[in-house]
C-alpha cells in the first residue's frame, strides 16, 4: 500500500478528520538523515503531523514550518510541509537514542524533552507569516500538537501518531491522525470519541496489520457518518535544485564569492534536507560574480 491520507468529514458537520499512512515516507527521512530507532519515531511523528496540517493550507504555495525544539538530546526537528503531501524535515542530531519505556515503545519524550516549543509557522506569501507557539507538554510530539491547537487555535482536537521501527531500524509501519471538534458536536459525542480512543489499539499496530486511512477512520469513529472528502498522496520530497542554490550562493556577495574563488577554486553545497550535493567549479562561480556585478 502507497502512503497517503485522507480528509474526513461527518456528515452532520460535527468534527473532521484526517488519517494518514506514511511508512514509506519516514522510512525515506530514516535513510536520508540515518537516524536511531527513537529519533526515528521522532522525526517520522513530526513529519506524519506536517503532512496532515499542510493538507489544511489553501493555496499551492502556502508552506508550513513545524519546528520541536525541547531540551533533550535530538535537538530541533523541523519539518517543512505543503498542501500537496509534499513534506521534507531536518533533525539535529539524528543518533539520539533512548532505552524502550517499561511498556516496550520507542521513548520519544526521552530524547526530546519535555521542557521546550512547539513552532508553527505560515507562510501564505504575506510580509509576515503566521507564527504559533506552545510551550512542550511531554515532547511525545502527537501531545503537543494537541496542545497547540488548543491553546494557540482554540480548535479542540485529538492526535495519534505513530511509527513502528523494525529490527533492521528501517520503518515498518507508520501514520497518524487528527481528530477536530466542531461546534455543534454534544458533549455525550466527545464522550464517545474518547471512549473510541482510549480503546483502539495502537495506530502503528493498525498499519502494519494493513488497514487503510479509510478502514482507521471507520475503526475510530465508527459511531458517526464519516465521509472521505479527499485523498492525498504523501511523500518526503525535496524541492532544493540548482538554481535555488546559486540564488544562495548569489546573496553572499561579490567579497564572499572572490574568497571562495582564491581559496578554495571551487564551492561545494550540500542540502541538509535531503543530502543532495551541489558542485560549483570555477568557472560557475566566475559566472555567478559577474551576475552579482551586473546588478
Amino acid at each position: 500500500m502507497k502512503d497517503y491520507m485522507i480528509r474526513g468529514m461527518d456528515r452532520e458537520g460535527r468534527l473532521r478528520a484526517f488519517v494518514a499512512r506514511t511508512t514509506e515516507m519516514v522510512d525515506e527521512a530514516r535513510r536520508i538523515h540515518n537516524t536511531s530507532a527513537t529519533a526515528t519515531a521522532a522525526i517520522g511523528r513530526l513529519l506524519t503531523a506536517g503532512a496532515m496540517m499542510g493538507a489544511t493550507m489553501k493555496n499551492d504555495t502556502d508552506l508550513l514550518t513545524l519546528k520541536v525544539a525541547g531540551d533533550g538530546p535530538v535537538g530541533t526537528i523541523t519539518v517543512v510541509a505543503n498542501n500537496r503531501g509534499e513534506v521534507k524535515g531536518l533533525i539535529d542530531n539524528p543518533a539520539a537514542d533512548s532505552p524502550s519505556t517499561a511498556s516496550g515503545k520507542l521513548d520519544v519524550g526521552a530524547i526530546v524533552g519535555k521542557k521546550g516549543t512547539f513552532i508553527s509557522i505560515t507562510d501564505v506569501g504575506m510580509r509576515d507569516p503566521y507564527v504559533g507557539q506552545t510551550s512542550l507538554v511531554t515532547g511525545e510530539i502527537g501531545d503537543d500538537i494537541a496542545n497547540f491547537y488548543s491553546e494557540s487555535e482554540q480548535i479542540p482536537t485529538a492526535v495519534g501518531l505513530g511509527v513502528l521501527v523494525d529490527r533492521d531500524l528501517s520503518c515498518k509501519a507508520a501514520g497518524g491522525f487528527i481528530i477536530q471538534l466542531l461546534p455543534f458536536i454534544t458533549d455525550d459525542e466527545i464522550a464517545m470519541i474518547e471512549s473510541s480512543l482510549k480503546k483502539a489499539r495502537p495506530l502503528s499496530t493498525l498499519i502494519d496489520e494493513g488497514y487503510s486511512p479509510e478502514e482507521i477512520m471507520e475503526e475510530l469513529l465508527s459511531e458517526f457518518n464519516m465521509e472521505t472528502t479527499e485523498k492525498i498522496n504523501v511523500s518526503y520530497t525535496c524541492d532544493c535544485s540548482s538554481e535555488k542554490v546559486e540564488k544562495v550562493l548569489i546573496s553572499l556577495g561579490e567579497k564572499e564569492i572572490k574568497d571562495i574563488i582564491e581559496e578554495d577554486g571551487e564551492s561545494e553545497v550540500v542540502c541538509h534536507f535531503c543530502n543532495t550535493k551541489y558542485h560549483f567549479h570555477k568557472n560557475d562561480l566566475e559566472k555567478i560574480l559577474l551576475t552579482i556585478k551586473d546588478k
